[in-house]
């Protein structure tokens, strides 16, 4: 789809959004969806109607600190131009933070090496109203050291069938490599980071939905290790909540993905 008869270009894009006001990432009818708002600014400030491709799908009420666009654009527009229109016209829950000129054959999706998703639990009794859709709000405490000390059972390449909710399309494989999975804590809040070259559908909220449960002491270590082991969706918990997730980063190079405990990590 593009009406543009001017040369165009490839360029990468990086944005953030509040996943509150989406949703998720993909066209979908006349509901407000994050594809939708970036090719409608497009279209506004470049009078020409092109797709945007995403690094992958986020649902609705997830949340991206670094979700990763490619897009053709008219040749030499400078990359600080670019992110100036674009942020005049997107609604103010959606910001370009970074724009590149990219190869011809770079695709957000096709193109990437892995992703940095990050899952942020509120543990407490009362949740302040702006953190309200922004965190998954567990009330009752939670045993964190026994959540810490279950984290490295999802690090390596394993299969993670337990952990993938069926979707409507196939999945060749449920074998991921996780190159590391973090818990850490600035009580009430808890921060769970996982890095790997790639995720099912649902995969990072149904591994947290596990952590908690072993946090409620309703799971054990040795629990979760079976129902890795059993590569079954049943033998599993349900999924956490799209709110507190968000994702990170998207790595384009092995030398981004190679040192994820490199990279700041700030609640």
């Amino acid at each position: 789809m593009t009406t543009s008869t001017s040369p165009l270009s490839n360029y990468r894009i990086t944005l953030s959004y509040d996943g509150r006001s989406f949703f998720g990432w993909q066209r979908h009818g006349d509901k407000p969806t994050v594809q939708a708002a970036l090719e409608q600014a497009v279209t506004g400030a470049f009078d020409i109607r092109v797709p945007v491709q995403g690094s992958g799908r986020t649902d609705r009420g997830t949340h991206a600190e670094g979700q990763v666009a490619s897009v053709q654009l008219p040749s030499g527009t400078p990359p600080e131009l670019i992110k100036e229109k674009l942020n005049q016209l997107l609604p103010q829950q959606m910001r370009i933070v970074d724009v590149r000129c990219a190869a011809e054959d770079f695709h957000a999706c096709d193109s990437a090496l892995g992703k940095h998703y990050r899952y942020v639990i509120w543990n407490d009794r009362e949740l302040p109203a702006e953190r309200d859709g922004r965190v998954w709000h567990v009330k009752e405490p939670l045993d964190v050291q026994a959540m810490t000390d279950a984290c490295p059972l999802f690090v390596g390449e394993q299969d993670f069938a337990s952990f993938a909710s069926k979707t409507n399309f196939k999945q060749k494989s449920t074998s991921r490599i996780v190159t590391e999975a973090v818990l850490s804590h600035d009580l009430p809040t808890i921060t769970f980071d996982i890095y790997a070259d790639g995720f099912l559908y649902k995969m990072v909220r149904n591994i947290v939905r596990a952590l908690v449960k072993v946090g409620e002491g309703r799971y054990t270590r040795e629990d979760l290790a079976r129902i890795i082991a059993a590569k079954d969706r049943q033998a599993a918990p349900g999924t956490a909540p799209a709110s507190g997730l968000y994702l990170q980063e998207v790595f384009y190079t092995s030398d981004e993905l190679a040192k994820p405990a490199d990279k700041e990590v700030s609640p």
